[in-house]
C-alpha cells in the first residue's frame, strides 16, 4: 500500500498556488426551481419530454404556471444576453440536453430572504432540465462555448412590444468576469 503524501512533498514552486475547490452546496434564490427532467438516452438519439399540461392548461411540473407563449432562441457562441427582470411574466426554460447554456440569476426583489443574491450555473450539458424564474428575479445567459446553443421557454404572459414586461439591467452588473468560463 503506498503511504499518503504530506503538503512537504510539493514542491515551493507550487504548494503556494495549491487551492481546493469549493464544493459546498451552492446559494439558491427563494422560489427558483431547477426541475430535473426524463432524458431517455439510446442506440437512435434521445428523448426528454420537456412539459405535460393538466387539463387547465397549466404545467404539470409547476401547478400555478398556465404557459401563454413558448420561443425558441439560438444563441451563437461568445453572446451574452443578461440581465433583465419582470413585474409580471415568469419564466420556464430548457436548454437542450446537447447544448450548453451558462445561466446567472440574481434576487432583485428587496423584501425577499434571499435579495441580493446570486447563482451561476450551466443548463444542458447531456442533462434534461427546466427552470423555473420567477417575477423579479434578474436572469441572464452567455453561451461560452464555441458552438451554437438552443433553448426553447416559455412563459406565463405573451410579449407585448407595445408595453413590454422587460426590464434591463446592465450586463456586466456582477461584474464582467460573471460571465467568463472559470478556469481550474
Amino acid at each position: 500500500m503506498l503511504k499518503p503524501l504530506t503538503k512537504d512533498a510539493i514542491g515551493g514552486d507550487y504548494s503556494s498556488e495549491l487551492s481546493v475547490q469549493d464544493y459546498a452546496k451552492k446559494v439558491t434564490i427563494e422560489g427558483v426551481q431547477l426541475i430535473n427532467l426524463n432524458l431517455f438516452v439510446d442506440d437512435g438519439g434521445a428523448l426528454a419530454e420537456i412539459v405535460r399540461f393538466d387539463d387547465q392548461g397549466n404545467l404539470q411540473i409547476l401547478p400555478e404556471f398556465k404557459v401563454r407563449q413558448t420561443t425558441y432562441s439560438q444563441m451563437l457562441p461568445g453572446t451574452i444576453k443578461a440581465f433583465h427582470l419582470h413585474y409580471n411574466q415568469e419564466d420556464v426554460w430548457f436548454v437542450i440536453p446537447q447544448d450548453r447554456l451558462l445561466i446567472g440569476l440574481f434576487d432583485a426583489r428587496k423584501d425577499s430572504p434571499t435579495y441580493n443574491k446570486h447563482m451561476r450555473f450551466v443548463l444542458g450539458a447531456g442533462r434534461a432540465q427546466a427552470l423555473y424564474i420567477p417575477r423579479g428575479v434578474a436572469h441572464g445567459l452567455a453561451n461560452i462555448g464555441h458552438q451554437a446553443a438552443n433553448m426553447i421557454y416559455f412563459v406565463n404572459q405573451c410579449f407585448d412590444a407595445n408595453n413590454p414586461d422587460e426590464h434591463r439591467l446592465p450586463w456586466d452588473i456582477l461584474g464582467e468576469d460573471f460571465w467568463e468560463l472559470k478556469k481550474g
